[in-house]
């Protein structure tokens, strides 16, 4: 059976003109390094859910991305992570949010899936159910990134709050996620987010929602997303990819397009996202200006940024 892997870093206004070859250099680096953890798993025999967590805790311990150590600021100060993991083989799935102090919230949400009986924690509630994991906690000093703090500065003191991917490329942190197919022709996905800049009241996104952020079935396919999280919600997208491929049996490529390029720009919303099916066939699409992104099977790998 085929065995591919898919990523993304965050999607929104990405062009290459204000984009310094420095910048551009780490931000592929990072992609491939995840790729390449991810693929190698996939590789030995490893399951595709063992895939997708090391590949998404890869990019949650990079600072480049609004996930783990490069979480944005709160309007309080403070780091507040969302993630969640989605096993196809079974629709078994694990989800957190609202959460502070853990070093990857992608392998708590996997705990969840496995150990507590439940499906989706939030708030304090995680916290003590990581405490009683033994997850590996860290200080706020760990998340603290000058530039996070500089960007939560500049709007801290109004009511405004800032999408990563809406802001210059060279500011432009985003959720991470990856899906991925193994050689027994199973899927899973996972998706991590700090959420936006100055975010209040415990907003929560579709990172963490399964069939909103995260959805795998060995039926149709594994997808993440990322974007405008209310956009992503209202329009159900993870699992909407899935439906249209069970339901009106769409391919993989269709499906994607379908709901990113019409469904969710309908709704006003833009973003992106990434999918694998259990064919091991791949799809990488957004309708914003550009979307961190990388994916690889055994014919080749691809690293790209702009549209």
């Amino acid at each position: 059976m085929p065995i591919a892997i898919a990523l993304h870093g965050g999607a929104g206004t990405i062009i290459r003109s204000e984009m310094s070859p420095e910048q551009e250099a780490r931000y592929r680096s990072a992609l491939q390094e995840a790729l390449h953890i991810g693929f190698y798993i996939l590789q030995q025999n490893g399951s595709a859910l063992d895939a997708v967590e090391a590949t998404v805790r890869h990019l949650e311990d990079c600072p480049l991305f609004n996930a783990g150590k490069g979480s944005v600021f709160t309007a309080e100060g403070t780091h507040e992570m969302d993630a969640s993991i989605m096993d196809g083989r079974n629709l078994s799935a694990g989800a957190i949010a609202s959460v502070k102090g853990v070093k990857n919230p992608v392998s708590l949400a996997r705990m969840v899936m496995e150990h507590s009986g439940h499906v989706f924690l939030a708030g304090e509630g995680a916290l003590a159910f990581a405490r009683k994991m033994q997850c590996d906690p860290a200080d706020e000093a760990y998340f603290f990134d000058q530039f996070r703090y500089e960007q939560w500065q500049a709007i801290r003191h109004t009511d405004r709050f800032q999408l990563d991917h809406t802001v210059k490329p060279k500011d432009s942190l985003g959720t991470v996620g990856a899906a991925a197919c193994d050689q027994q022709g199973h899927v899973a996905a996972a998706t991590s987010t700090g959420g936006m800049t100055n975010k209040r009241w415990g907003r929560i996104g579709d990172s963490p929602v399964i069939g909103s952020g995260t959805y795998a079935n060995n039926r149709t396919c594994a997808v993440s997303c990322t974007g405008s999280g209310e956009y992503f919600l209202r329009g159900v997208v993870a699992y909407d990819v899935s439906c249209l491929m069970e339901y009106k049996n769409y391919r993989l490529e269709e499906a994607c397009r379908e709901v990113v390029h019409t469904r969710l720009t309908a709704l006003g919303g833009d973003g992106g996202l990434v999918a694998v099916d259990g064919q091991g066939q791949m799809s990488l699409v957004f309708n914003t200006e550009g979307m961190y992104r990388a994916c690889k099977d055994t014919e080749g790998e691809t690293v790209d940024i702009y549209r």
